[in-house]
């Protein structure tokens, strides 16, 4: 965790020295550090999501089948409520990888 808020903490800090937006005319020309920190923060939420939505997947699998294990009769309910969670949980990735190919190909901060 303290790694995250290292790295963000470090972008906050770039983005401080970024050309101000009285100087939008010269940012155009020489460029701007939005668009490689837009691909940057693309980069580092969708692995954040595809790995803490991998790891919650796993416990989510695990817990049911500790579930059928305990209670055989309860096999096919368990099952059900896994699968919707599951697909509740993959949800998230791919919400994120929308949003992440709106920040790579239509990015609204250019």
């Amino acid at each position: 965790m303290r790694i995250v808020l290292g790295i963000l903490t470090f972008m906050a800090a770039l983005t401080g020295s970024a050309p101000s937006a009285q100087a939008a005319g010269e940012a155009v020309s020489q460029g701007s550090w939005v668009g490689p920190f837009t691909v940057v923060a693309a980069g580092i939420g969708m692995a954040l999501a595809a790995g803490l939505c991998g790891l919650g997947q796993g416990r989510a699998i695990a817990a049911a089948l500790e579930g059928m294990a305990r209670q055989p009769g309860a096999a096919t309910r368990i099952q059900t409520a896994m699968i919707i969670g599951l697909a509740l949980i993959e949800s998230l990735a791919i919400y994120t990888l929308v949003i992440a190919i709106i920040l790579l190909f239509a990015n609204p901060f250019k």
